[in-house]
């Protein structure tokens, strides 16, 4: 991914800030259960988020997969050790730049950019669960969230994951989803999803609603009351399970 610099300066700043906030939330008690993920608790999402942040921090060192992971972190302190590793690739992003030549799971990028994006990203994911498990939800800015569902249609969805029929929900279906003047326009059977951006073309369902009631509901941290939609309502519930397939 070829990023500005103010690009990676946003980036950079939502890993800082997002990260920071789910270090704070999480202080507030590390027993409460996270209503989005059943069976975790906020200390299971600060460990989750320690172990993707130093697994990233090792990408970026390496070029590559780490091979074998992950290391026993059993024993660390969870403050200590989420602290520890959300400094370490805040730092790693630092020293990388966006153009370092790398493992990421996009077809389309190689480079340390894409970690920039998908760290901000995977921050705020998981700062909202501690919120939820807290009740102390906090707004998510427009243009992050809006970034934030572009990237979960690709690559997450729209990748080449499905060539084998890989999937319980094929879908076969257009869907259109449309959020503060931007529209991507989804297409999916068995063994494709390819996204497009703009409304060209007709649509079986569409979804509607604010940057980060979209993209909450994407990901699962919402349910259907937080979004409109037009159309089919089958095909609106079996694109929300594609979605989910995609990013288990």
């Amino acid at each position: 991914m070829t990023l500005s610099t103010e690009q990676a300066e946003f980036y950079l700043g939502h890993v800082r800030s997002e990260g920071a906030r789910l270090g704070e939330v999480g202080r507030m008690g590390l027993d409460a259960a996270v209503p989005s993920c059943p069976g975790w608790t906020v200390e299971s999402v600060l460990r989750h988020v320690a172990l993707v942040y130093v697994h990233k921090v090792e990408v970026l060192r390496l070029g590559a997969l780490p091979d074998p992971w992950p290391p026993d972190f059993d024993a660390r302190d969870t403050f200590e050790w989420y602290d520890e590793a959300l400094a370490a690739i805040v730092a790693a992003l630092e020293k990388a730049g966006t153009s370092l030549e790398t493992w990421t799971f996009n077809p389309d990028d190689a480079t340390s950019g894409f970690w920039y994006r998908r760290m901000a990203l995977e921050s705020v994911v998981h700062r909202i669960d501690v919120e939820q498990a807290h009740d102390v939800v906090t707004p998510i800015a427009a243009e992050l969230a809006l970034d934030g569902i572009d990237e979960l249609l690709f690559p997450n969805l729209g990748g080449p994951w499905w060539e084998e029929g890989d999937t319980d929900h094929p879908l076969d279906a257009t869907v259109r989803i449309t959020s503060e003047g931007r529209t991507w326009t989804v297409t999916a059977d068995s063994t494709i999803v390819t996204v497009q951006q703009g409304a060209e073309g007709d649509a079986a369902a569409e979804i509607f609603g604010s940057p980060d009631a979209v993209f909450l509901w994407l990901w699962g941290r919402t349910d259907a009351s937080a979004i409109q939609t037009a159309g089919d309502a089958s095909v609106v519930q079996e694109f929300r399970a594609r979605v989910a397939e995609a990013t288990r």
